[in-house]
């Protein structure tokens, strides 16, 4: 498992379980991605929701360990919350119970419907941007042949590559910067003996 400095590794049933609604996915990734604090309403401005809703999301984010205080602004009037980590990192044991797996399996399922929205936006709005933008922007998929340790591997260096960066790494980015997503997926397609038998078939790695 490969972590960014400053990422909290979710493993307990509890947090992920916490973790698993759209508005609090929301309110996480605003803190962490922001480094910033954040009011019950400015949580709730993000998420699209009331203050007095999103009240009880930010408690139970703070009961799980995900949020918590931070010192106000000097006014007093309202409270301020904080993210005591940059980022999170996800992970379930492969012989976790069902229970545990089916909430892994959830928070998973939002952040990917997340990530749907967020490129079906770029997609709808790519006509308003500028052409530097527009140009940057990539959807790609690369396949790649590569044994479990490589692909460890590989996943340790993007991750670092990427590194500096995040928000945190760049308190005062350039002009001209944005927010950008950029998404690591690696899975495995096939399992290795279908793989080779695949290869073999088409002719590219059995015998000649």
């Amino acid at each position: 498992m490969s972590t960014v400095s400053g990422d909290r590794v979710v493993t307990e049933p509890s947090v992920l379980r916490a973790l698993a609604h759209p508005a609090r996915l929301a309110v996480i990734d605003l803190l962490t991605s922001t480094g910033k604090t954040a009011t019950a309403t400015e949580c709730a401005e993000v998420a699209g929701l009331s203050p007095s809703a999103m009240s009880y999301h930010l408690r139970t984010l703070a009961k799980a360990g995900l949020i918590e205080e931070a010192p106000g602004r000097g006014d007093g009037r309202e409270r301020l919350w904080r993210a005591p980590m940059t980022g999170l990192t996800l992970r379930t044991e492969q012989d976790a119970p069902d229970e545990d797996k089916r909430a892994f399996s959830e928070v998973v399922d939002l952040h990917l419907d997340r990530l749907v929205q967020r490129v079906r936006h770029w997609i709808a709005t790519s006509h308003e941007e500028s052409p530097e933008w527009y140009e940057a922007v990539t959807l790609a998929e690369s396949r790649v042949v590569v044994t479990a340790e490589e692909m460890a591997m590989l996943r340790t260096q993007i991750r670092e590559l990427l590194e500096p960066y995040q928000r945190p790494a760049r308190p005062e980015p350039p002009e001209g910067a944005r927010e950008a997503t950029m998404a690591l997926i690696a899975v495995p397609l096939q399992g290795p003996e279908v793989h080779r038998k695949d290869m073999e078939r088409k002719g590219i790695d059995g015998p000649g």
